[in-house]
This record gives structure tokens, sequence and C-alpha cells, in this order.
């Protein structure tokens, strides 16, 4: 069954977010998706994963009006516009970033309402459903006040307008005219925090600081480029799906958004991948957020340091934003999807995969860090050697890969390139800080992967690598291959391979992970373009000397970025955004395809 007429498209929402969560506002003005206190707590509002049983927080218009959306410049504050017959309405959304200790369990959400011109009607319905929708709240009311308390969370509402009672909802009417305002402030009040007003003086006040913190934060960034306003939203929005509390990042911040509309890929990614970690180190430290960098960076060698050996090594493929490694995966069955899209997850048994590119990712983030921020230190360093011991004892086994598969473990091309940077980057920072190593066993482990990428991942017949070792069927992970510094991006094999991949999986810019018929990979129904995957293809060109092509295909990604320049994990047939939204890995591969692109120009 698919839905439609209930849903806003994925693409039709902007971001905002206080570090610790954040709220999905549609172009209509509604808020469906918001969980809290963090990213992956159980969600207050999930209208957009069920329309009726989600919950939602409804600021709109009351008569007929046009509609545009936008983010107050070099910021996260997002503007919805109405325009209507008689006036031009504006609803301002923004979550505080709280400095005060006191202050942080608050999450607040403003939203406050101008009229910019003539007159304006606005109609509001607050409609929390506390746990998913599973778990039934009570409310108690002022004139000017709603808290709304369930078992575990409770929210308070205050407004500067009259609120009324509608069973477990509260909602309310208003008209304003040209030069007047409304506020809605909810808080999440928890212990010693009690509900607190938001007078407009306050609202104002809280809008300034808002502006004020993005712009400083975003003044640090050394980005001086052709493609500034992408590069710098890009960057906006990786720096909301940050933790603040532990310096993780999530891989989204929703759960599943369908890769398919009706179809059953509906993963759960509001947790950390390890394999994001050299891709975020990379885009932090180049945009010159070094302060980003080390917090994430302090939240990964907790878990190298951490690692329990255990039969899928001694990392796991992702951990929760405070490092549990506890994820279990489950099913709500009473929510039908975004647009009748189910099954609706919660948690990813991926966790418990065995995936070797991880060690390459981690390695590589390290080596990264090591070499233009700061030198690890020793303990770090005993660390990492015996992550680099293991993958010599393990490289040479079947996993379930980059794309984390559920039809069997093969012989993944990338699983084999990335372990062959896990030794590589090692062995290079041994060799320029003099640091003890065992080289002659970490080069053997080196070179015998090198040959056997060469050999075995190579398919005579298709003139390219492949997925997966004496196998013929193209992926576009090995795009890496090159980026990685594994081949020359002039090499006449890679030549050849980049060929093979434009014919086969490159569709006007976009590119596909790999042809899911010819490779079952254990799940139903199809899916789109892969947006990181389209990106590496573009620095892939400009590696090779096809500037031309690299940046008519870059031109084109930019075309399929949402109108606040967002973009979700795939790109389907028609362009529409598929999967959950905003991608981290999406918007990191923008900035790193944007700087090399820029330097390959000159």
């Amino acid at each position: 069954m698919v839905v439609t007429s209930r849903y806003l498209p994925i693409a039709e929402h902007g971001l905002i977010g206080d570090l610790r969560t954040v709220a999905l506002v549609g172009s209509d003005g509604t808020i469906d998706w918001y969980c809290c206190p963090r990213f992956d707590a159980p969600s207050v509002f999930a209208s957009l994963l069920d329309a009726e049983r989600g919950g939602s927080f409804e600021l709109t218009a009351a008569v007929p009006a046009r509609t545009g959306q936008f983010y107050f410049p070099d910021t996260n504050v997002l503007l919805t516009r109405f325009f209507s017959g008689d006036g031009v309405g504006e609803v301002q959304d923004f979550m505080p970033v709280r400095g005060d200790p006191a202050e942080a369990g608050r999450h607040r959400l403003i939203r406050r309402v101008l009229c910019v011109r003539g007159t304006v009607p606005f109609r509001v319905r607050v409609a929390p459903r506390f746990g998913y929708g599973t778990e039934p709240h009570t409310l108690r009311t002022t004139v000017d006040t709603a808290v709304f308390e369930s078992a575990r969370t409770s929210l308070a509402l205050t407004s500067t307008v009259p609120l009324q009672r509608d069973g477990p909802d509260v909602r309310a009417e208003f008209k304003l005219a040209e030069g007047e305002a409304a506020v809605f402030a909810l808080d999440h009040i928890d212990g010693d925090l009690a509900p607190r007003g938001c007078a407009h003086a306050d609202a104002e006040r809280e809008f300034a600081e808002t502006v004020a913190y993005w712009r400083s934060w975003l003044s640090a960034s050394r980005y001086r480029g052709r493609w500034r306003e992408m590069v710098h939203r890009s960057a906006l929005t990786l720096k909301l799906l940050t933790y603040a509390p532990t310096g993780a990042i999530v891989a989204a911040p929703t759960t599943s958004l369908p890769e398919q509309l009706g179809g059953e890929r509906n993963w759960d990614y509001r947790y950390v991948w390890i394999r994001d970690a050299a891709f975020c180190v990379y885009a932090l430290l180049r945009l010159g957020f070094t302060g980003e960098a080390e917090a994430f960076m302090r939240f990964l060698t907790r878990h190298i340091s951490s690692g329990n050996g255990g039969p899928a090594g001694p990392l796991q493929v992702m951990y929760g934003i405070d490092g549990r490694t506890d994820l279990p995966e489950r099913e709500l069955p009473h929510l039908e999807g975004h647009q009748g899209s189910a099954p609706v997850r919660v948690g990813n048994a991926a966790a418990g995969q065995l995936q070797l590119d991880i060690y390459g990712a981690l390695i590589d983030s390290v080596y990264l860090y090591d070499s233009w921020a700061q030198p690890i230190s020793s303990d770090q360093w005993d660390d990492l050697c015996a992550l680099v011991d293991w993958v010599c004892d393990h490289w040479d086994q079947p996993d379930e890969g980059v794309w984390e598969t559920r039809g069997g473990r093969k012989n993944f091309l990338y699983s084999r390139l990335m372990c062959w940077v896990a030794l590589e980057r090692a062995i290079r920072m041994a060799h320029r800080r003099g640091l003890p190593a065992d080289l002659p066993r970490w080069r053997e482990h080196r070179d015998r992967i090198y040959r056997r990428i060469m050999t075995r991942g190579w398919s005579a017949s298709r003139r390219a690598f492949v997925q997966y070792e004496d196998g013929d069927v193209l992926d576009a992970a090995v795009l890496m291959l090159p980026l990685a510094k594994f081949v020359s991006p002039t090499d006449p094999k890679w030549l050849s391979t980049l060929d093979a991949l434009t014919g086969d999986l490159v569709s006007d810019s976009l590119v596909y992970r790999y042809d899911s018929e010819a490779v079952p990979d254990g799940l139903r129904g199809d899916e789109g373009t892969f947006s990181i995957c389209s990106f590496w293809y573009v620095e892939a060109l400009a590696r090779a000397g096809r500037i031309d092509e690299a940046r008519l295909a870059f031109e084109k990604m930019l075309t399929y970025a949402n109108h606040l320049g967002l973009y979700a994990e795939e790109i389907g047939r028609t362009g529409e955004q598929q999967g959950n939204f905003p991608q981290a890995f999406t918007h990191l591969a923008l900035i790193s395809a944007a700087f090399n692109l820029d330097r390959a120009l000159g």
C-alpha cells in the first residue's frame, strides 16, 4: 500500500536542532519529526512515519497560501513563508544552543510567527504522541500554557495567544496584522526544569543569540572556493548532526524513511558509523573545524581502547551516540511508515555484522588527525597497533561488506581495499614519527592484499575492478580505489574501470551502488542512486583529468538537492529524495568533491 495524499515528500523539509536533537519542519509549516531529548530517543512528533498516529506540531496559514522556505543566511534558523491573498506571514523556527549547563536539558523549540505584509490568519495544533505513538499522556492547561506529560517525557508549550484544549491536544486560531507577532515555545521539562514562558522580548533575544551562535561557528570555515553556499550548508548540516555531549555524529537524524516507496529497505540511522570516521575527520579538518574533529576523535578512540575482540572483531560497525553497543533492531507494526512504506524499524541489526572496511576508515581518520591536527598519544598508538595486528590476522575472510547486505558474506573488494588502507596508513605513521611497530609483518600483509586485489578483484572479461573476488559484478564502492591512493587515478586498469562504471551504473551523473538484480542482497525491492557514490564519481573523474566531465557531474548533482541544499541518502528515478534525511555521508562527500574539484580547476 502506498499512501501519498497525507504526506509531504521527504525533500519538502528543513532541519533545525540544538546539538542534541533535531526537528524536521515541512514546507507547509508542520513539524512532523522530533525526538526528545536526544536523537535516538522515542519520537514525540512522527507524522512523517504515520500521518494519523505519529503526532505533529502544525502551524500554518488558515487560508489558502503559497509557501516558501529558506534558512536565515549562514545559520540553521529556518524561515517558512506563507503568501496569501491578503498578506504575507512568516514562521521562524529554531532551537537555541545552550551554553548554560543548568539549561542543557531544556531543549527549547521556538516558533515565532510574524505578519510582514497585510493580514494573515493562522491556525495551530500541537498533538504530541510520545514513545513512537504508544505512550498515553495527560494534559494540563492554562490560558497560555499546556503541559503534556507521559510516563517518561514531559513537554511544556507556552504561547502568547490563547490556547484551547482539543482532547489530548491543544489548538489555537489567531490573525496577525502587519508588524504583529505570536510566539510558541515548546520546552522539554525534567527534574528541576519548570515550564517557562517565552514573551516577545525573550523570543527576539533567543533568535538573535541563535543567529549569532551559528554565524560565529561558521566564521571558522576556511573554504573560499566556487561552491561556498553549498559547502557551508553541508557544514551547518553536519554540525546539526553532532551530539555535543560526546562528539558523536549521527549518520542521519531519522529512521525508516524508505529507499523505495512501498519497499522494506527502511533503516534506523540515528547512530554513529565507524565507516564515516575518515570522511568526517577529513571534511571537518579541511574546513577548519578542528574542535569538532577533536571531539569526534575522542569518541572514536574510546572504542579503539575498549575493543572486546568478539567474533565480529574488536570494533562494532556502529555505536550509540553515548557509545553504547547494544542496538537491538525491532519493528513498530502500529506505524504505517512514510507513505505506507512499512516496516518502521528502531535499532539496527547491522551493528552485529562483520564489516572489515571499518578498520581502514578508522585508521585513516587517525592518520589524518595525526597529520593535520595533533599527534596521537602513545596509548592511542598502542591501541591502534592492536587493531592493525587484528587486521593482519583477519583480512582474508568474507564479510557483509560496506553496503551491509543481508544476503550472505562475500569476499568484497572494498573490504580488502580498506584493510590495505589500515595497514598502509599505520605504516606511514610509524615511519613519519619513528613509532615502534612490527613493520615487516605489516608490509607483508599490505602487499599480499594489494596482489590479491590486483588478481582476484580484477575481471578480465569486464575490464574492470569488481564487487567481490572472482566475480564480474560492478560496484560503485570501487570508486574509492584512486581516492584511497591504492591505484593511480590515470592507471589504465582504473580508467577502464571508470568507463565500465559510467556505462553500467551512472545515469545523468547519478550513480547506483550496484545492480541488486545481478547480486541478490537479501532484500526485496529496488533502490535509488546513492548520492555519496555520485560525489565519489565526481572526485574520480577530476583525479583522472576529466575535469569538464567532473564539473558537469557536480553541477548536475547540485540540482538534485532540495530547496534548502539538503540531501537524503538516495535519489529516485524522477529526482525525488529517498532514504533517511538529511544524510551526513552525502554532505561529507559533497564537501570532499568540492575541495578536490576546486583544486583541479585551479
